[in-house]
């Protein structure tokens, strides 16, 4: 979809009184549909889902891109203290089980979100990965929320044609070589031999974290 086309759909929804919010991890990528929102005259709240395990970079270009935007945005914490997220032996659950750490910091703090709205705006692209590459434009979430997927036929090249013609500031990480970047315990720098999302997790079967696998209805 293109700006004006994405725009277009976002009115349609608030006429039929639907309830809208996005999500955001404000990685440079993520910064296309935010300031596509920017662009509209709709009041659409953007959840940052704060793990606590952010890098201060993510925190520091969060609240400079949500200026710059003119953005309204709510950190989304977990509701298990960091204290309690710790496995038999002590360890914190991200070096032990980080599904369950993702579930706990991620999907869980999620639902109410959900629970509260009609439309989630979200920025998965098809080629991110295999999963998201079979996902639909429209797709049903728990809660009786909807996922729209604006920006899934959009590639990493229509990307940094659209930062570099509206003149969006980037991630500062992106010089130092992260392209993908999540909480910092588990994520590295990308490898010209991996995936852009192989670089999160890296060593362990997993490339995602929940947010678009388990909280989507697929059948």
């Amino acid at each position: 979809m293109q700006k004006e086309q994405i725009i277009s759909r976002l009115e349609s929804y608030t006429k039929q009184k639907k309830k809208l919010f996005t999500t955001s991890s404000f990685q440079t990528h993520s910064m296309v549909i935010l300031h596509i929102i920017s662009q509209t005259k709709l009041d659409i709240p953007v959840y940052f889902i704060n793990t606590g395990y952010h890098f201060p970079e993510t925190i520091s270009f969060k609240e400079q891109v949500a200026k710059i935007f003119g953005l309204r945005v709510i950190d989304l914490y977990a509701e298990t203290p960091k204290i309690m997220q710790k496995d038999s032996g002590g360890k914190l659950l991200f070096a032990s089980d980080p599904d369950y750490c993702c579930y706990l910091n991620k999907t869980q703090p999620m639902e109410k979100v959900l629970n509260s709205h009609d439309v989630w705006i979200n920025g998965v692209r098809r080629d991110q990965n295999k999963f998201r590459n079979t996902l639909k434009e429209e797709e049903p979430a728990p809660f009786n929320c909807m996922r729209f997927h604006p920006m899934l036929d959009w590639n990493t090249r229509d990307i940094f044609r659209y930062i570099k013609q509206h003149d969006i500031p980037r991630h500062p990480l992106d010089e130092k070589g992260y392209l993908s970047i999540g909480c910092e315990p588990c994520t590295r720098k990308r490898h010209p031999d991996i995936d852009e999302r192989e670089a999160r997790w890296y060593g362990l079967n997993k490339t995602e974290c929940g947010l678009h696998t388990d909280l989507i209805k697929k059948p």
